[in-house]
């Protein structure tokens, strides 16, 4: 009897993920990076300050089990309950958390395209069928598409990466009122539109906002993100994500930034919002139609964004292209950052457009 060929690695891992490939952006050092939507002014002082002056307990021991002083810290910033509150290694932790605590495999996460691409591979990542709703024509969520998926997960982003568009609250209160499972609001944004519906998740019951503390408050490489929702189902969310996911450097520099840098956060937030409109007009003198935003970066439709942002990094400035956009076609996202980085950028902009 001739015994069977061993499976190799690949057979033996899930189905579903074999059509799954990395997250993989050009991440390539450059002089002035627009590409990736983080705070472009600097981390806040006194988060900065925790992190230069670390103690060594802070590196040999482990850090707390579900994060409670950051919790409570954060429910505070928000104006909610400690209970309320789920903390994770960066919003999209807490997204594929939700994802599994509330879905079993082969449901469906109905997203809108083009959205977060992280969310389809968190679907599939969990067994889940994706289902793609194309926005609107005005970039606008499509409701009553979403609720026509019948998806246990739907997921909104508001304001929207990549396009920086609000959903707008008719057709977020469409998809709250008939989602026949969980509803996620992705909030990541939030501050830089100076809405959202953070206070008010809990009361909607089957509703988590996730935002995160990357964007506005500078905390990229410390990895801090957060959901609110009705207690029961943060309760859930927290069992599906597991102990031990912040590092106790992390919750204490986010706790420090919350508590005594909120005002610092406001003034940068607001530079930020000056310069995205300098910036859009300086677009617009160019001869681009930017698409109107509500957060730290813009999305300019240009012929052959690859090509462009090829010819821009080796100038020493990224920025992200999304070929191929739905509804849109190819476009850039840009990073809003300081002044002198935006005229950089636009001059270079320019340049490589000639050169198309």
């Amino acid at each position: 009897m001739i015994a069977e060929r061993p499976l190799s690695a690949l057979e033996l891992a899930r189905a579903s993920y074999r059509a799954i490939a990395l997250y993989a952006p050009d991440r390539t050092p450059c002089e002035i990076d627009l590409s990736d939507n983080t705070n472009l002014w600097g981390p806040p002082p006194a988060a900065a300050a925790v992190v230069r002056d670390a103690q060594a307990s802070l590196l040999t021991r482990y850090p707390s089990l579900y994060a409670p002083v950051l919790k409570e810290t954060i429910a505070t910033y928000a104006g909610v309950s400690p209970d309320e509150i789920v903390t994770g290694c960066g919003s999209d932790d807490v997204l594929d958390s939700a994802i599994r605590a509330f879905s079993e495999p082969g449901q469906r996460v109905a997203y809108s395209d083009p959205s977060f691409p992280m969310v389809p591979i968190f679907a599939r990542m969990n067994g889940l069928d994706p289902v793609a709703v194309p926005l609107r024509r005005d970039l606008d969520i499509d409701a009553e598409r979403l609720l026509e998926a019948d998806a246990r997960i739907i997921y909104v982003c508001s304001p929207n990466n990549p396009t920086g568009t609000l959903a707008s609250p008719r057709a977020i209160a469409r998809v709250l009122e008939d989602a026949p499972g969980i509803v996620i609001l992705d909030e990541a944004y939030a501050e830089f539109a100076g809405t959202g519906y953070v206070g008010s998740a809990a009361g909607h019951g089957r509703v988590l906002v996730v935002r995160t503390m990357s964007k506005a408050f500078g905390l990229a490489g410390l990895r801090i993100g957060y959901g609110c929702g009705a207690p029961e189902l943060v309760a859930e969310v927290e069992k599906s994500r597991g102990p031990y996911k912040i590092s106790a450097a992390a919750e204490a520099a986010a706790v420090a930034a919350l508590r005594e840098d909120t005002e610092w956060v406001g003034t940068h937030l607001d530079e930020a919002l000056h310069v995205r409109a300098e910036f859009a007009r300086s677009l617009a003198e160019i001869g681009l139609a930017p698409i109107p935003s509500r957060a730290n970066f813009v999305l300019v439709p240009v012929p052959d964004a690859v090509a462009v942002a090829a010819r821009m990094r080796a100038r020493g400035v990224a920025v992200r292209p999304f070929p191929g956009l739905t509804g849109l076609g190819d476009a850039l996202r840009i990073t809003i950052g300081p002044r002198p980085m935006m005229q950089r950028c636009l001059d270079l902009l320019r340049e490589a457009l000639a050169c198309a």
